[in-house]
């Protein structure tokens, strides 16, 4: 194995891109892939209670980067989702610096087939530094203009890094009927992608249990339609052609 390294950002917060980590790994695990997340978000933690890791967790990312422990000792097998690993990022303080995190990443590269940078809001140290690692990037975005304009300057700044413009995709998270047409702030996604300039991936819509089972480390229902457009999400980063619906 030779993991695909893939970060997931935004610009503003609360755009949901931790759900969407977990959501992605926990989908890409299904597909029988392994699968490691890695939080980079220090001081803002959530992913463990997502991936229901909370409590079991011994040493974070702070503690890999600074040369506390080895990486291996710092990943955490999820109970939720079988094939999926997590490595924390501390509940406070810690710095992602570019070059430690490089290391780690490719030390885990033989032994995951993906691993998945859950990054800050905005551009960062822990943007920074995935930026300069990870292989694709995930633009994780609400359909409202302030988030679509932040987007923009993030895919800028991901494609100043030589990289190709294959390499940025978009994902629109939280999405109702309500979001677009004329009596909403966004016509429709065709305006979401040509404001960010990134090609479209996934559409993920609003969804209560998605919600409620990441606030309480619960697998959500298998029939949701978030979870149902996760899996799809993740088909189509593995090269299989989904319809796009929402």
């Amino acid at each position: 194995m030779n993991a695909q390294c893939i970060m997931l950002c935004s610009g503003k917060g609360g755009t949901g891109k931790s759900t969407v980590s977990v959501l992605l790994g926990a989908s890409l695990a299904r597909l029988g892939h392994k699968v490691l997340l890695i939080e980079l978000d220090s001081g803002l933690r959530s992913v463990d209670i997502i991936a229901g890791v909370y409590g079991r967790t011994v040493y974070d990312i702070e503690d890999v980067l600074c040369g506390r422990c080895e990486g291996g000792k710092a990943i955490v097998p999820s109970p939720l989702y079988t094939g999926l690993s997590v490595i924390s990022a501390p509940y406070e303080g810690g710095e992602v610096l570019a070059a430690p995190l490089g290391r780690l990443v490719t030390a885990m590269r033989p032994y995951f087939d993906f691993i998945l940078l859950d990054t800050a809001a905005g551009m960062g140290a822990p943007f920074t530094a995935a930026d300069r690692i990870a292989d694709k990037a995930l633009l994780v975005l609400t359909p409202d203009p302030v988030a679509l304009r932040d987007g923009k300057i993030v895919a800028d700044r991901l494609l100043a890094s030589a990289r190709e413009q294959s390499a940025v995709r978009l994902v629109m998270n939280r999405v109702t009927r309500e979001s677009f047409g004329k009596r909403a702030a966004v016509a429709d996604l065709d305006e979401c992608i040509d404001t960010v300039g990134a090609q479209l991936l996934a559409v993920i819509p609003e969804s209560k249990p998605l919600q409620l089972a990441g606030a309480n480390g619960s697998v959500p229902p298998a029939a949701d339609p978030a979870v149902i457009a996760g899996q799809a999400m993740a088909k189509r980063l593995c090269g299989q052609r989904v319809p796009l619906t929402y």
